[in-house]
């Protein structure tokens, strides 16, 4: 792939040029802009229209940031929540990163919206950031993947860059960067590990069923069930948020509807350890009992009692190699787009046993 250097800012739209396409005064267009005046939803539409016709930005001082040598590069961190443990460790990789470069952080949360996360796409294009770093899994529509690819070439055309961390990558012509982890390879060898120790009665809960990186978990323990010439029982699936509520939740009503499991696979930590206080209130014993498992390592895996077998994701390393990429991007490097060498990175995952899991119990 040859090497080239972000291009430099193209002669922006200006205002005056926005009202003349809208046939409208500079004064409408100025507040349509600032949301601070009433105006009709016509007058608003057309407007935002030839903004977006036009890639018009609003702020100079924020174009300059994106491709200006003055300031300080800025980089936007998306996420779904700033209180979620592991992909708030992706975050603190990219500002300790950030920071040793000199350069300025922003982070954002979409609360799991998809419309949000696009929202907030959006905004930060037009604020000029050097970069957008969107974390966690991507929504499995084609809409959204349709708007993304128009927000990364967006954001490129306007010299910044958009990465994509802990998802899969778009096609191999649009200018993105990811950042991603062996998500299938450790949902599988997690599954092998309850498999090998015995357990053929498992309760999934692989997270929200439309995130993908909730199916790729569920497609590999399908997987793993395979290679044991193990049935699968869908019904053993119970899909839901990655918090503690949801597996307190599933596992008190399977519970309670005598469904019968010896292993826990929990698609996060702190799914499992709802999983484990929901077996503790019903008298069961974890791992003597029910076995359960989890995925990420962050520090409550080691914390919970009995420790936590896991998978160990290398989320601050993932967010090093995610700013180091646009880093590599502003000087030229080939990090530019997902698939190229260096636009798709997976970094490795691996199975952390600890003292949750025992061979299933005889049956009563």
């Amino acid at each position: 792939m040859s090497q080239r250097k972000p291009p430099a800012a193209p002669a922006r739209a200006t205002i005056r040029d926005v009202a003349e396409r809208a046939g409208v005064s500079v004064a409408s267009v100025s507040r349509v802009l600032s949301g601070n005046y009433p105006v009709s939803d016509d007058l608003r539409r057309r407007v935002l229209k030839v903004v977006q016709d036009l890639d018009y930005v609003t702020n100079a001082h924020a174009r300059s940031l994106a491709g200006g040598t003055t300031a300080t590069p800025t980089v936007a961190i998306l996420l779904d929540d700033v209180t979620g443990s592991a992909f708030a460790h992706v975050a603190k990789g990219v500002e300790d990163a950030a920071s040793l470069r000199g350069w300025l952080s922003l982070v954002g949360t979409t609360g799991g919206d998809a419309e949000r996360e696009l929202a907030l796409v959006e905004l930060m294009r037009r604020q000029g950031v050097a970069a957008v770093i969107l974390l966690g899994g991507a929504y499995d529509m084609h809409e959204y993947r349709e708007r993304m690819d128009r927000f990364a070439r967006s954001l490129d055309a306007a010299g910044s860059h958009l990465v994509l961390v802990g998802r899969p990558p778009l096609d191999r012509d649009v200018p993105v960067t990811t950042v991603n982890y062996d998500n299938d390879g450790g949902a599988y060898a997690m599954a092998g590990h309850l498999l090998s120790a015995g357990h053929r009665h498992i309760l999934v809960l692989p997270g929200p069923a439309e995130l993908t990186t909730a199916q790729a978990r569920l497609s590999a323990a399908r997987r793993a069930f395979a290679t044991y010439g193990t049935p699968f029982d869908p019904d053993m699936v119970r899909h839901g948020p990655y918090d503690y509520g949801h597996g307190f939740e599933a596992v008190r009503a399977c519970l309670a509807g005598r469904v019968r499991f010896t292993a826990v696979l929990a698609g996060t930590d702190v799914v499992a350890a709802g999983a484990m206080q929901a077996l503790r209130e019903a008298g069961l014993r974890v791992p003597e009992d029910v076995s359960v498992v989890g995925y990420d390592d962050i520090p409550l895996a080691s914390q919970l009692t009995p420790q936590l077998t896991t998978v160990h994701v290398p989320y601050e390393e993932m967010g090093h190699v995610a700013l180091r990429a646009v880093a590599d991007w502003r000087r030229g490097g080939d990090v530019r787009r997902s698939g190229g060498d260096g636009g798709h990175q997976v970094l490795g995952t691996h199975v952390v046993v600890r003292q949750s899991v025992l061979p299933p119990a005889p049956a009563r």
